[in-house]
């Protein structure tokens, strides 16, 4: 039995964090894990940004609210669930994904949450689990799910390597660069054929 786990930034919709830099005029919001790869500690930044210049949950949904997924994502995501069963594993929080989930037909998200105070000032985060990622592909091993993952950023990399098959989507040249075993797609056919191949189908 297989289980394919997907990244949803930069894999089925942009990057959340770039989006709002680039409405709220706050090019620093911009860092993603795509440079960052503790994830925590990126969010304790981000979130001292926020403060610093009075934005909270309200302003970054308004942004959500306006973001498309990639093109094809969603066609992908139809495709691919009448193959296979697949789970997106995800370092967002319910409380930007549910919008997005609604656009690609409602997948299967496991991801996190915020802490947000009653005037909407964001003032923490609630980690699912700690390397939820490879935390939730070894939950899966341990019930008898053969996993196969994609991603762009260093937060994916682990659930990547740990399957039977792994692949990078749309990464960047770095990463592409310092994991030359991994294959690299940058279609959505290419890696369904990828998929499939992988899956036995």
């Amino acid at each position: 039995m297989n289980m394919v786990c997907l990244d949803m930034e930069g894999v089925l919709v942009p990057e959340i964090w770039i989006a709002f830099a680039e409405e709220s005029g706050i090019p620093e919001l911009k860092r993603t894990t795509r440079e960052e790869p503790d994830y925590e500690k990126l969010m304790a930044w981000r979130i001292g940004i926020l403060k610093e210049h009075g934005l909270g949950l309200r302003e970054i949904q308004d942004t959500i609210a306006r973001i498309d997924p990639l093109p094809g994502a969603k066609e992908f995501l139809d495709a691919l669930r009448e193959m296979t069963q697949f789970v997106i594993l995800s370092d967002t929080f319910e409380e930007f994904a549910a919008p997005l989930m609604k656009k690609l037909g409602w997948p299967t998200i496991l991801c996190n949450s915020l802490e947000v105070a009653e005037n909407g000032e964001i003032t923490g985060v609630k980690m699912r689990i700690e390397n939820s990622k490879l935390t939730t592909v070894r939950a899966l091993q341990s019930i008898g799910y053969d996993t196969v993952a994609a991603g762009d950023s260093y937060n994916d990399l682990a659930m990547i390597e740990a399957g039977k098959k792994g692949f990078l989507f749309r990464s960047t040249e770095k990463i592409k660069a310092d994991y030359p075993h991994l294959p690299a797609y940058e279609s959505y056919d290419e890696l369904l054929g990828a998929i499939r191949e992988a899956i036995g189908k």
